[in-house]
């Protein structure tokens, strides 16, 4: 199982040279020349669900085993130990795709699961993508990246949900301990919004912003809203517009999609005043109009 593992990882240190760009762009090459999506991928992989925690057994040796990948040493963790870093995430498809992983199990690159070099094998992480405040929980059950900077080899899906697929990006991974998996504290607050990515989106063009600007202050959570798009892309150039407007905004903004569109938002703010201070800083210094809304 030793020699598996490590064999393992020099497969993931080819495939992270490969796509030093982080990019998975289809060649005129044959599969074997470059890793990427299928063909022709299954629809609505962007509402396949997050991994669910379990307790799963962590074996010890096999693929929790120290290993050596080309001089360096990894010591996976062991324990239910806390783990929390940022850095760089790429993703791996077809070319690894039905193959074993690092704990025997076959690779679904339509599965949300990842590679991470030390974390226990099993375990699950929730994933973050600062710049658009997605997140995901993952499976962790395969070695892997051992590629300077880079942190987590993502599934397509998960790559996809995060909206990572154009290239490595920078995310935050946190290990969901059992000790949070029996107590349930892994589970996202009910009513909390969550970020819908939609690779597919409909044709069309920017629809009119048309909630109130002002609202009454009340005893919701407050929003700031840039803009309606029937295209992912329209609101996808907004985010970025209103990221280099605002750097401090990058952990807010998040599109959600409801009724068909997408809406550029950020937040929330804790109060009223905040989220007002906050339009009013954008539109005097960036010339960017936000709309205020209030989730109850």
């Amino acid at each position: 199982m030793g020699q598996t593992a490590q064999h393992t990882g020099l497969a993931f240190l080819l495939l992270a040279l490969m796509l030093l760009t982080g990019c998975a762009t289809r060649s005129g090459g044959s599969s074997s020349e470059r890793d990427g999506p299928e063909r022709n991928p299954p629809p609505h992989l962007g509402s396949v669900p997050d991994a669910v925690p379990r307790l799963d057994p962590v074996r010890v040796g096999g693929p929790n085993k120290p290993y050596e990948v080309l001089g360096e040493r990894y010591e996976p963790l062991k324990g239910d130990v806390a783990y929390a870093e940022k850095g760089l995430a790429s993703w791996y498809g077809k070319k690894f795709h039905g193959r074993p992983t690092a704990s025997g199990e076959v690779y679904n690159m339509y599965a949300m699961t990842a590679a991470h070099a030390t974390l226990p094998i099993p375990s699950y992480a929730r994933v973050r993508n600062p710049s658009n405040g997605r997140e995901v929980i993952v499976r962790i059950n395969d070695r892997g990246p051992f590629h300077k900077g880079r942190i987590i080899d993502l599934s397509y899906t998960a790559a996809l949900r995060l909206d990572v697929l154009h290239g490595v990006t920078s995310v935050e991974v946190r290990r969901i301990t059992h000790a949070e998996i029996r107590a349930g504290n892994w589970v996202k607050p009910a009513g909390e919004p969550v970020p819908v990515f939609v690779p597919d989106a409909p044709p069309g063009g920017p629809l009119r912003e048309t909630t109130s600007p002002a609202m009454a202050a009340g005893d919701g959570v407050y929003w700031l809203q840039f803009g309606t798009f029937a295209r992912l892309d329209g609101a996808e150039g907004l985010r970025q517009r209103v990221a280099e407007a605002d750097l401090s905004l990058l952990p807010l903004l998040t599109i959600v999609r409801e009724a068909g569109r997408h809406h550029l938002r950020a937040g929330p703010f804790p109060s009223l005043d905040e989220a007002r201070a906050t339009a009013a800083r954008l539109r005097n210094a960036g010339g960017i109009d936000a709309s205020l809304v209030e989730k109850r």
